[in-house]
């Protein structure tokens, strides 16, 4: 049971959460924004990451989320709404990213990440899982700039490839663990 300190630091967070929402842009309503916002962002990791795109041919899927923002200070939140996912090129849903984290944490931050899922096995699990847990089920292979360098499409065996790009403001401890992604169904 949390002890009014630690719920206390909890509400603070999920406050600070929602009132960064104006810095890591607005939530998305629709489908047609969520799908241009997310294929914007897709679009600037490629420029800045030659080795994403090549992955992106290759990919069964690819999950974009353009703006999410963590907050915390110990115990943190992490939002984003309105993510697409991409096959062949066209939009075939869409969803939210949400995650609680407790430990040595602290700042505000807003960025994007996009999920390469390079198998169908991968891709399926997404698809049939009401609410995938990161960290449940498929490996995912968080890519660093190094990496990335590094990453062909030879080399590339994992089932799911993650970017995090497009950081903005300052957070200690970032990282997709515990995160849950859902389907929503977008005006």
């Amino acid at each position: 049971m949390l002890n009014n300190k630690w719920l206390g630091l909890l509400l603070i967070s999920l406050i600070a959460l929602a009132g960064c929402q104006s810095t890591g842009g607005q939530l998305a309503n629709s489908s047609v924004d969520i799908t241009r916002d997310s294929n914007a962002a897709l679009q600037s990791l490629y420029a800045s990451n030659p080795e994403a795109r090549q992955l992106g041919r290759r990919a069964k899927g690819i999950l974009v989320f353009p703006g999410i923002v963590k907050a915390g200070f110990l115990v943190g939140a992490q939002y984003g709404s309105g993510g697409a996912l991409f096959k062949n090129g066209r939009t075939a849903g869409y969803y939210n990213i949400v995650a609680g984290s407790y430990g040595l944490q602290a700042g505000v931050q807003s960025f994007s990440y996009a999920l390469f899922f390079m198998d169908n096995a991968s891709l399926s699990y997404l698809n049939r899982s009401e609410g995938w847990e990161v960290g449940v089920g498929p490996s995912i292979v968080v890519v660093d700039k190094g990496m990335a360098k590094s990453l062909t499409t030879t080399t590339a065996k994992d089932g799911v490839y993650a970017f995090i790009f497009g950081q903005k403001g300052l957070m200690a401890g970032l990282g997709l663990q515990g995160s849950k992604i859902s389907q929503i169904n977008p005006d």
